[in-house]
């Protein structure tokens, strides 16, 4: 136990110093090796461990929605998302921070990014709500958090990173999302009303803003919209029915956004699809190494036995599945505040889940 303990103890020292999250696991992994040279953590089996574990179907599709979101953000998706949303209800108080809630969850379904749901929604509503005199933090919360539901709402990286750790079905997991993303919208939505009341903008630019959208037929712009509101239907549709796999759907994804950006709306050029591969490769590399790295960890704290420690710990300590369920949402609520979401999942799900699993707890529900 002394071992786990140091190699946790240099772990969370290393991350409140800020050295980035993967250094910090394979130091941790090659500490262990250090205190027992029988634990096969060395930098050879380190390496070759993170090559295997890339080696999955399932996580294909991480890379292929990553950059099928960046191509959807350069084609202008968000823009057209965000106009339709706005023609009905951007005059009311709270009506364009609840559009920007709505275009994010209809843009997360896309991208499955929380992330690229930000920057896309983000880096055109952000202006447009500040210049209509909300004030720049609540813009800038709304956008973060709303955004975040990219990692909610399916085809969500998280959800997919979850089901490879566990053995889930990802499919199921999808199903499973759909819900708790909505509440999670529906309760940023009445909170934007309460918060526009007593922090009302600028009506008068309002009224101008939504005078100027419908001074545009709605046929002319559900045209340029349904394309764009038509995406998520087809990859989760296709998901939900069985029509294809989460991997073949983020192929289809990537095809998708390719054709509209390209040819149907023209709002992206070929030259400009190396940059774009450029940039989503500077967003995936990041995550497939974070991959590696966390299952070579867990593999060594399984071999540790750890997994067991911590069950008996818990299941002794608390009891009932309401107690501990409930510590088991503070602990992830700490480590969310140290710890990325892919990292998290990825170290974190092996070793709470037989926790959960001896309550009789399905892999969806936790």
């Amino acid at each position: 136990m002394s071992i786990v303990l140091i190699s946790l103890a240099v772990f969370f020292i290393l991350l409140f110093l800020g050295v980035p999250i993967v250094v910090s696991i394979g130091v941790s992994c090659i500490m262990i090796w250090l205190q027992d040279p029988s634990i096969v953590t060395t930098p050879a089996y380190t390496f070759q461990a993170m090559t295997a574990s890339l080696d999955s179907f399932v996580l294909v599709a991480v890379p292929l929605f990553i950059l099928s979101g960046q191509i959807m953000a350069k084609g202008g998706i968000a823009a057209k998302l965000f106009n339709f949303f706005s023609y009905f209800i951007g005059k009311f108080r709270a009506g364009l921070p609840i559009t920007v809630i709505v275009t994010c969850l209809f843009y997360g379904a896309i991208s499955g990014s929380g992330p690229a749901t930000a920057a896309a929604v983000g880096a055109m509503t952000i202006p447009v709500l500040t210049g209509m005199g909300y004030s720049l933090s609540f813009a800038a919360a709304i956008v973060a958090v709303a955004g975040g539901m990219g990692g909610n709402i399916p085809p969500s990286h998280p959800i997919i990173m979850y089901g490879s750790a566990t053995g889930a079905s990802v499919g199921d997991l999808f199903i499973a999302g759909v819900v708790p993303g909505i509440l999670i919208a529906l309760c940023m939505i009445i909170y934007s009303i309460f918060y526009c009341r007593k922090n009302p903008p600028d009506m008068k630019k309002l009224e101008d803003n939504y005078k100027e959208l419908h001074s545009k037929s709605f046929g002319n712009l559900f045209f340029k919209s349904f394309l764009a509101l038509l995406a998520p239907v087809i990859i989760l549709g296709g998901i939900y029915s069985g029509i294809f796999t989460p991997t073949e759907a983020a192929t289809i994804s990537v095809v998708y956004a390719l054709v509209i950006s390209l040819f149907v709306y023209r709002t992206l050029k070929i030259t400009e699809l190396p940059m774009i591969i450029k940039e989503s490769l500077g967003s995936i590399a990041p995550v497939l190494i974070i991959v590696g790295v966390s299952s070579v960890f867990g593999r060594a704290l399984a071999l540790l036995q750890v997994t067991d420690a911590i069950s008996g710990f818990i299941l002794t300590t608390f009891p009932g599945k309401v107690a501990v369920l409930l510590f088991i949402n503070l602990l992830l609520l700490f480590i969310g505040c140290v710890m990325d979401t892919t990292p998290a999942i990825l170290i974190f799900a092996p070793i709470l889940w037989p926790i959960c699993e001896a309550m009789g707890m399905s892999t969806i529900h936790f």
